[in-house]
């Protein structure tokens, strides 16, 4: 495996970017890898949705052309939240909120409400 992936990742980034869109094995000769190491870089670029794969056919091979990507090819993140995790929390309803602090009388580090809520007692 090669070692320090980021720098081989970095520059075969740059040289992504400076081509109308590079074929595979050009970038691994340019880098000096062999096809394997070469894929596996591309494969991680391409599943950060840094770059993009285009299969293409060259003397009658499969193979694969390189773009950087473009905003609108990056995977979007869904993020769900889901709020009734933290709906029952015991401070929401508590009468002493405004008198809870950590040191007090009030605290969280001693509230056997929150001890409860924590360990589902």
């Amino acid at each position: 495996m090669v070692r320090n992936v980021e720098v081989y990742e970095k520059r075969a980034l740059e040289l992504i970017k400076q081509t109308e869109g590079i074929l595979q094995s050009e970038l691994w000769k340019l880098l000096g890898l062999d096809s394997r190491e070469g894929s596996r870089i591309v494969l991680r670029l391409a599943r950060k949705g840094i770059i993009r794969r285009e299969q293409v056919v060259i003397n009658g091979r499969k193979t694969y052309r390189l773009y950087p990507a473009e905003p609108t090819d990056r995977k979007k993140l869904n993020i769900i939240v889901d709020i009734g995790s933290i709906l029952d929390i015991p401070c929401v309803v508590c009468p002493y909120i405004d008198e809870c602090g950590e040191g007090g009388f009030y605290s969280p580090e001693s509230c056997r409400l929150i001890d409860e809520w924590v360990h589902g007692r």
